[in-house]
């Protein structure tokens, strides 16, 4: 029997990070399912969805002592898999945010969205300087999951205006 554990780690960015966190989630037997791992302004950052064999739950934190030891932050936390039952029946969409940057538009997005009762999924942002203006332009593509009952024109205007607000683009498609 395996359990679902989060595992998350930061710290310095540093050659052979990932093979030395992976070798110890082998060797304890673990299965990474969903992993995001990308280096933040000179950080490194994991978030790992790992299946780790109920008896070996407590060895986790003693095995990944010496990334803590070595400046890192771990957590592992136990995930509850009987939570995705609560978003049964709802649909994905993808969310799609391009423009000028500027700060709150990932809080004016989220709170067009989340006001109607839609969940985020995932989400990634990014920047990047225009070609010949080299302004900084702002993208964002989120899946999220709408309940049932919330009628598309509804979020996908209250999304837009949203957007007008942050006077960005937003494009929305059905996944």
């Amino acid at each position: 029997m395996s359990n679902t554990i989060v595992f998350t780690l930061t710290g310095p960015d540093r050659v052979g990070i990932v093979e030395d966190v992976t070798s110890v989630l082998l060797g304890l037997g673990a299965n990474i399912e969903t992993s995001r791992m990308e280096r933040l302004g000179g950080e490194f950052a994991m978030l790992v969805l790992l299946a780790l064999p109920a008896e070996k739950i407590a060895d986790l934190d003693g095995a990944l002592a010496h990334l803590t030891g070595g400046g890192y932050k771990v957590t592992t936390t136990p995930t509850d898999q009987g939570a995705s039952a609560a978003y049964a029946g709802w649909l994905s969409y993808r969310v799609e945010v391009h423009g000028a940057d500027h700060e709150g538009i990932i809080h004016d997005v989220a709170a067009g969205i989340s006001q109607l009762g839609i969940n985020i999924e995932s989400m990634e942002t990014g920047t990047s300087r225009a070609p010949v203006s080299g302004v900084t332009l702002f993208d964002m593509s989120a899946l999220v999951l709408v309940p049932p009952g919330v009628a598309d024109t509804d979020w996908i205007t209250a999304l837009d205006e949203a957007g007008q607000r942050a006077n960005v683009d937003v494009e929305v498609t059905r996944q």
